[in-house]
């Protein structure tokens, strides 16, 4: 009964939306106009998700009654029959809402800055890196997201020491938000003359695009550097100071961005990552608080743990947080990373449930 009572809760509020914005006086006020069709949007597939669950248990009702109480030997028997199915679908459906009662992330849909940086292991790590940053790129590819490079840091061999981007689109933040810790790749590296398998590193941090509203930035800060860009970029690249770079004072954090033209454009984009980085900060605190409390499977807040091998000599890639191995790092290299992720957010749901 506890979740019938919930769930009718839910679709009581649902109908006091719907009936506000159905008044015309609603379009003078547009924050509250987007403010409702925000929450109605929310409450929605909950909504949808009763409605099925409650014709199911209206139909069970209906099929005990004829079972207690119908002479029909024929209609005892199709109920009898249906009631099997009937408590399938009632079980599942129950299954199906205390998912969606789970409360979602509220960056989830938002877009993300990520960055990519070389550890341990030499030139390797950093042709490693170059190689995580193919794999984000190529699934960013197939989910349509748009990518824009921030910073970029080249290292030997062709690798990079660190690469910083943004992507934007649907759901960035909710498909990739466990990417960030140590990931590690164990292969035979191409200036490897004896064949041994070396072990190497690089991390991602993946962090939400906040709002101004989200976080407070002094500008008294803030330490505001301008440079000439260096590297690839045409004839004007090292003739005009357009790189920035920002450091943040009360933390030490230093941002920077040359991959635009514009020292506007530079430093717009340099302060988005800043916002990020601090936003980034506060949400491990508080995620440090969370986990005092209760121990999570699927963690992104330390971002010292190592959560993932990619071994080449056995085509194997393997999550340790969850404990899966996939024998296609090939495909998953390529960008085919939705059986990860999907995996990963079965089971960060199936443990807040049994929180």
């Amino acid at each position: 009964m506890e979740l019938v009572e919930r769930l009718e809760g839910i679709k009581d509020k649902y109908d006091k939306i719907e009936s506000e914005l159905s008044d015309p006086s609603i379009l003078s006020d547009q924050e509250k106009l987007i403010r409702l069709s925000r929450e109605r949007s929310e409450l929605a597939e909950i909504v949808e998700a009763y409605i099925r669950y409650k014709k199911i248990t209206d139909q069970v009702k209906e099929n005990r009654e004829i079972l207690a109480n119908s002479d029909d030997k024929e209609l005892v028997e199709i109920a009898s029959e249906e009631m099997d199915e009937l408590r399938a679908k009632k079980e599942s459906m129950e299954e199906e809402i205390k998912v969606l009662l789970i409360p979602k992330d509220p960056n989830d849909e938002k877009d993300v800055i990520v960055e990519i940086r070389a550890g341990t292991g030499g030139d390797e790590a950093g042709i490693f890196a170059a190689d995580l940053l193919r794999m984000y790129s190529r699934y960013s590819e197939v989910r349509g997201w748009k990518l824009e490079y921030i910073d970029m840091n080249e290292s030997g061999a062709g690798g990079l020491k660190e690469v910083v981007f943004s992507l934007s689109g649907k759901s960035v933040f909710g498909d990739l938000k466990f990417e960030s810790g140590v990931h590690r790749v164990q292969r035979v590296p191409a200036t490897e003359a004896s064949g041994r398998i070396h072990t190497s590193a690089a991390s991602v941090v993946v962090m939400p695009e906040v709002e101004d509203v989200q976080v407070d930035i002094d500008q008294n800060d803030l330490r505001i550097d301008v440079f000439r860009s260096g590297g690839a970029g045409g004839q004007n690249v090292n003739k005009v100071e357009t790189a920035i770079r920002i450091i943040h004072i009360p933390t030490g954090i230093v941002v920077q961005c040359q991959d635009e033209r514009s020292q506007l454009k530079n430093r717009q984009k340099a302060m988005k990552v800043l916002k990020a980085r601090l936003y980034d900060i506060k949400q491990r605190e508080m995620n440090d608080q969370i986990a005092a409390q209760r121990k999570t499977m699927v963690k992104s807040g330390d971002r010292s743990d190592k959560i993932r091998t990619y071994n080449y000599p056995q085509n194997r890639v393997t999550d340790h947080r969850i404990g899966l191995t996939l024998y296609n790092l090939s495909n998953i290299m390529e960008g085919d990373l939705n059986e990860l992720i999907e995996k990963l957010k079965i089971a960060d749901i199936t443990e807040k449930m049994k929180a």
